[in-house]
């Protein structure tokens, strides 16, 4: 006589709320000529390409302030001589500031202690360094290394912090382009643990989102592009953090991205299981 079997209950899946967007998907990716990626779409890089790209684009900074001012010297001198002395004394002391911070910056990442508040590291002048940093790495054809770079030494200072937020106080944003397999993923961690799923991209929609629905974090996923942008328009507002893809067809298409490390993170997040990595 047969004896009937029971069936395990099926794993609970996160809903998935899709969101309009309000620009072309894909629109960092231009210039895209449709040949292969480097490296399969993986951009990994060690944090110290950031570090030495960062004080390029100060090195450069400064230089482009200095021949400036060395120019328009003479005629400011005319009106006073105290004027360009002045305006001398204050970019020196700009340059040995924002050289302490890039020190101080750096000191966070590698001794394993944030040694400045997050407004003044990576909430603060961080976003900004990371951004302008991005427009000189573009210069040598390295923008998508350096920006995955800064991305994790971003995400390794805001993980220090130990934020807890609760279950429903944490909102996830992916984007269209995930593989089928990355995207239920996705979805079962998330059902898991209780965490709602929006498909957006950055743009005025997906801000009306989290203006509604009011999150104490965001988790987000995107390309170091897209993340780059969604970083400098929201962090500073509001703590995130953000999970790069790797694109091993091409952008906006089929995008495949470490599960595991997501699942750790939410994992610290919501205050259950081990903390994140």
């Amino acid at each position: 006589m047969a004896t009937a079997t029971s069936t395990p209950p099926a794993q609970p899946r996160a809903q998935l709320i899709h969101i309009e967007v309000d620009r072309r998907l894909g629109h960092e990716w231009d210039e895209w000529n449709g040949k292969p990626l480097p490296a399969g779409g993986d951009f990994s890089a060690p944090p110290g390409l950031f570090f030495r790209y960062a004080a390029l684009t100060i090195a450069l900074a400064s230089g482009l302030v200095a021949l400036l001012l060395y120019l328009v010297g003479p005629r400011l001198a005319a009106l006073s001589p105290a004027v360009p002395r002045a305006l001398w004394s204050v970019l020196g002391a700009a340059v040995v500031l924002t050289w302490a911070w890039l020190g101080l910056a750096a000191g966070s990442f590698y001794s394993g202690r944030n040694l400045l508040p997050e407004r003044l590291l990576e909430r603060g002048p961080f976003l900004q360094v990371m951004n302008y940093t991005s427009l000189v790495a573009r210069l040598f054809g390295r923008r998508d290394w350096v920006e995955h770079a800064a991305i994790d030494i971003y995400n390794t200072l805001f993980i220090r912090r130990g934020r807890k937020v609760g279950k429903g106080e944490l909102l996830v944003l992916i984007p269209r382009c995930l593989s089928k397999q990355a995207l239920d993923g996705v979805l079962e961690i998330a059902g898991r643990y209780e965490v709602p799923v929006f498909v957006a991209t950055r743009g005025q929609l997906a801000r009306r989102v989290i203006r509604e629905r009011r999150p104490r974090a965001v988790m987000a996923v995107a390309c170091e592009r897209d993340m780059m942008t969604g970083l400098r328009d929201v962090a500073g507002k509001l703590p995130v953090l953000g999970l790069t893809m790797q694109l091993p067809n091409g952008p906006c298409r089929d995008a495949t991205i470490d599960l595991s490390q997501m699942e750790s993170w939410v994992q610290g997040l919501v205050g259950v299981g081990r903390s994140p990595k």
